[in-house]
């Protein structure tokens, strides 16, 4: 894999540090800025809503642009905004750096994941685009519990800092490895914008989009209340929390790269092996979660599981949309985003009813379901000569 490529990781490990490392800072920033913990909580909501707004938005604004200067100004208009609200008293302020940090997120996602691709040949896209997420899994492995660890001991704007300071490697590596200008052959051939948003009309390329963000939904719906499962129903001290994100870090880390070196030459059978085993880890975890040893197993698993088929289907989304150059990497990074803001407010709901704390667990399992009822009549509505068959 090509050096820009492992640059461009160093910065989504970033930018998925900055992204999960609020569940550990909420009470500080309540605390210094004299907010609620429910008021501070909608930092995380802003945050979600700028991804999922900013993707295409951030795309159509940069289609025009050479790669390198529209990495390098997302990277460092994200660094920006975390410089300045470790600097700010003022909550309205803090939260308006959420909205430019996570617009400048989905900028950057957008167009890495199109400039990932385009450093490899086609055969290899499925493990190039695992080298660029797994800068988000080595996020939930080291990023969030040292930015927890840092927040303990120097305060949550130190936490702030360090994300911007991590930026910093990153955007000197975009300029020395990334060239500069545009490739004029790509230009020349490139659609108009009208042509790349009626990609969006192709029913294979919204139900794959719909595919990776249930598999998402569930993954965050989950992973979000994690907490309560460790500490309520397995009974375990509150450091345990930590074990189980890392473990749960680990396992996305492991999936996203294995599915990487299988989605490029097998991706049916990634969906068709990882997807009914995610279906039965969620309810197995639920059933299970009472033994810790079953419990940190089954979330090592999970994460493995969903990182690879939520890997998988993304890859799929870049491939189907080959039609809209500049706009794919958006689409996939909306699609991922919806699941992500759309799987904590479903799991929410579970957690008034008799199941409390397992609730999301059987949401993310619904969630699943669904997915899969979805994914199977297409492997057999696409008749033999298309050969961009959808899961395959």
């Amino acid at each position: 894999m090509p050096l820009p490529l492992y640059l461009l990781a160093l910065a989504v490990f970033a930018m998925g540090t900055s992204e999960f490392m609020l569940a550990g800072l909420l009470p500080d920033i309540a605390s210094d800025l004299d907010v609620t913990v429910g008021t501070a909580g909608v930092l995380t909501s802003a945050f979600a809503i700028g991804m999922m707004v900013g993707a295409p938005l951030m795309a159509v604004l940069a289609r025009t642009w050479p790669r390198r200067a529209g990495l390098l100004g997302f990277v460092l208009v994200f660094a920006a905004a975390h410089a300045v609200g470790a600097c700010t008293a003022s909550f309205p302020v803090l939260f308006a750096t959420r909205i430019v940090a996570a617009l400048a997120n989905a900028g950057f996602l957008a167009v890495a994941l199109t400039a990932a691709t385009a450093l490899v040949p086609p055969d290899r896209k499925g493990r190039a685009l695992a080298v660029l997420l797994s800068g988000t899994t080595v996020a939930t492995i080291a990023g969030v519990p040292g930015g927890s660890v840092l927040g303990t001991l120097l305060g949550w704007r130190a936490t702030f800092w360090a994300v911007a300071a991590l930026c910093l490697p990153a955007a000197l590596g975009i300029m020395k490895a990334i060239p500069a200008g545009r490739d004029e052959g790509e230009v020349a051939g490139r659609p108009a914008l009208r042509v790349e948003l009626a990609q969006l009309t192709r029913p294979r390329l919204v139900l794959l989009m719909l595919l990776g963000a249930l598999v998402n939904a569930a993954t965050f719906a989950s992973l979000t209340f994690l907490a309560p499962v460790v500490t309520g129903t397995a009974g375990l001290a509150e450091i345990w929390v930590s074990v189980a994100l890392m473990l749960f870090g680990a396992g996305s880390f492991a999936g996203v790269t294995v599915a990487g070196r299988l989605s490029d030459r097998g991706p049916g059978l990634v969906v068709a092996v990882g997807g009914p085993l995610l279906l039965i880890g969620w309810p197995a975890l639920a059933v299970l979660a009472r033994e810790p040893l079953a419990l940190f197993v089954l979330v090592f698993a999970q994460g493995a599981l969903s990182f690879a088929l939520g890997g998988t289907l993304i890859t799929r989304v870049l491939h189907e949309a080959a039609g809209a150059p500049t706009m794919a990497g958006s689409y996939a990074t909306a699609a991922l985003n919806v699941g992500a803001a759309a799987g904590p407010v479903i799991a929410v709901a579970t957690l008034s009813t008799r199941a409390g704390a397992l609730g999301p667990l059987w949401a993310s399992g619904v969630l699943i379901t669904v997915a899969l009822l979805i994914a199977l009549p297409l492997r057999t509505a696409i008749t033999a000569d298309q050969s961009t068959e959808v899961l395959r």
